[in-house]
């Protein structure tokens, strides 16, 4: 039985979130270039989570987390292990919630999401990989007794993400779909268990790249399992393993998961460039190059939620991308 998070448990969450996260709006792609990218009559409503205060959806998680430690967990600081996204946000909540972050990240993490970290007062070093970025958040647990903010993992984590769900949900109540980017899972297991206890008949799709697809390879085994190594430019979802709790609520509440090729997600960040104006790192395009690509026909003539998760890139490296 997946661990349980209720409406009550997200709306709670949103009223602790209060003036420390954004309600973030919702943009619906039109336009006869959009419908035949998407197909007849499909609707696609954009979920701009990217305008999230520091660029992604991750500050939801890591403050719940945050709030929960005692004072004494606070006065000893914080540690993370992320690509970027993750780290901002540690930074971040550690700073309006009065401790002190300390943040391992990955060495090809993007530069622009490096100064973003440091530019919010965390302390920054640099593992080769993402294996070894956490091996590292583990020594620096045991050393300094800091609390590691995981970036996927946890109930309270889930609980985070789902109040992205809850909002899109009530924002657009009549949706036939969701497409939610999955890395480690922690966003899709939130969004899919509000958008499921809102709508059980709305259906959840989980989008993974090719090159990082661990949480095909759980619901495959029945149970967690890792990759060896992580190749893909949608860095942000690049988790070398799914975890207990984010794969026991994807299992639980994702009708099915699509992967997607580099191409396919390039393709997605050029068409919302195109069409939505928006510049979004890769993650970020990931819902909507489904619905361009293996979610296409499946969902032609529905009305589709698509989870726009981030934008942390910078000018240099998003043209070099889409080029």
């Amino acid at each position: 039985m997946p661990p349980l998070i209720g409406l009550a448990d997200i709306r709670e969450a949103r009223q602790k979130l209060l003036g420390l996260v954004d309600t973030t709006p919702i943009l619906e792609l039109r336009g006869p270039a959009v419908e035949s990218a998407f197909g007849p009559g499909t609707v696609p409503i954009l979920k701009l989570e990217l305008f999230q205060r520091t660029g992604s959806f991750k500050p939801r998680g890591a403050l719940l987390n945050i709030m929960a430690l005692s004072p004494e967990e606070r006065a000893r600081g914080v540690c993370a292990v992320s690509a970027g996204n993750h780290a901002i946000a540690t930074a971040y909540a550690a700073g309006v919630l009065g401790t002190r972050a300390r943040i391992v990240m990955i060495a090809s993490a993007n530069s622009f999401r490096v100064a973003q970290c440091r530019a919010l007062g965390a302390e920054v070093e640099f593992a080769p990989d993402a294996h070894a970025g956490f091996r590292r958040g583990e020594e620096l647990q045991a050393a300094e007794a800091r609390t590691l903010i995981h970036p996927f993992e946890g109930l309270r984590t889930a609980t985070g993400t789902a109040t992205l769900g809850l909002e899109l949900m009530e924002q657009v109540p009549d949706l036939d779909a969701v497409i939610v980017p999955v890395g480690g899972g922690g966003l899709c297991a939130g969004v899919s268990t509000a958008v499921k206890a809102i709508n059980p008949r709305c259906r959840v799709f989980g989008v993974e790249p090719e090159g990082a697809d661990s949480m095909h390879r759980s619901f495959a085994a029945g149970r967690p399992m890792g990759i060896e190594r992580v190749a893909t430019i949608a860095d942000s979802l690049g988790a070398p393993y799914a975890l207990p709790v984010s794969y026991a609520l994807c299992r639980d509440h994702v009708d099915e998961l699509v992967r997607l090729s580099d191409d396919a997600i390039r393709a997605g960040m050029r068409l919302l460039l195109e069409h939505g104006k928006l510049a979004v790192e890769p993650a970020g395009a990931a819902a909507t190059a489904a619905l361009l690509g293996p979610l296409r026909g499946a969902l032609e003539g529905r009305k589709v939620g698509l989870i726009v998760c981030g934008a942390n890139i910078d000018a240099a490296s998003f043209s070099r991308l889409v080029a």
